[in-house]
């Protein structure tokens, strides 16, 4: 699979520091876009690549801390670095409790800036891979057979097969048979590898 190339959205009014930014980031090999309001910024249909935000704080229309809070609303957990020539610590306070990556203060120095995009672009792609990897086990739970999914939670709470074949009214065989068929279309090798499974695609365990 070709890994897609990550990507950094820079929003400041200032069309100066847009195109400095824009050079910066460049001058490590990443992909850059440039918007001037929070606005013009939601009307881009983002690509599905791993990318981050650099936010300043003031802008036209709403904040950048109104537009973090906002973006939190929407479930959209786009890393953000914040950048401000005005900043205080209300501020930076509130960026970092609102999940920021960064809060940094103009002018600062390019290093900062370029680890702090280091920093959650990295963020993001865990994120990604992690939500990857639970809609793959979403896809191979839907695999399984009512009755393998009725087994699932008995057998991720540690039941032993004769009671849950008990609970379920069949053979102790049959129980067998189903974990044997679940643990391979869930590919789990082990049952605490099964149970944090299990944990991720929100199965409840069954309460003995």
């Amino acid at each position: 699979m070709t890994e897609l190339q990550s990507i950094v959205f820079v929003v400041d009014d200032d069309a100066s520091v847009r195109n400095a930014l824009k050079s910066l980031i460049r001058s490590v090999g990443l992909q850059v876009e440039l918007f001037g309001s929070a606005q013009e910024f939601l009307q881009r249909e983002r690509p599905d690549a791993p990318s981050c935000l650099v936010l300043d704080i003031r802008l036209p229309g709403i904040s950048g801390l109104d537009f973090q809070r906002k973006l939190a609303e929407a479930n959209d957990s786009i890393p953000i670095i914040f950048i401000t020539g005005h900043g205080d610590i209300p501020m930076s306070v509130r960026a970092m409790k609102g999940g920021a990556v960064e809060f940094l203060t103009k002018p600062f120095r390019d290093q900062d800036l370029l680890d702090a995009i280091n920093v959650a672009l990295e963020r993001d792609q865990a994120r990604r891979q992690r939500e990857d990897e639970i809609a793959t086990l979403k896809d191979r739970f839907e695999w399984l057979t009512p009755r393998e999914r009725e087994v699932l939670p008995l057998v991720v709470s540690g039941l032993p097969n004769k009671q849950i074949a008990a609970e379920i009214g069949t053979s102790e065989t049959t129980v067998k048979v189903h974990r044997g068929q679940l643990m391979r279309k869930m590919g789990a090798d082990s049952l605490p590898g099964l149970v944090r499974m299990a944990e991720r695609i929100g199965v409840s365990v069954k309460k003995s």
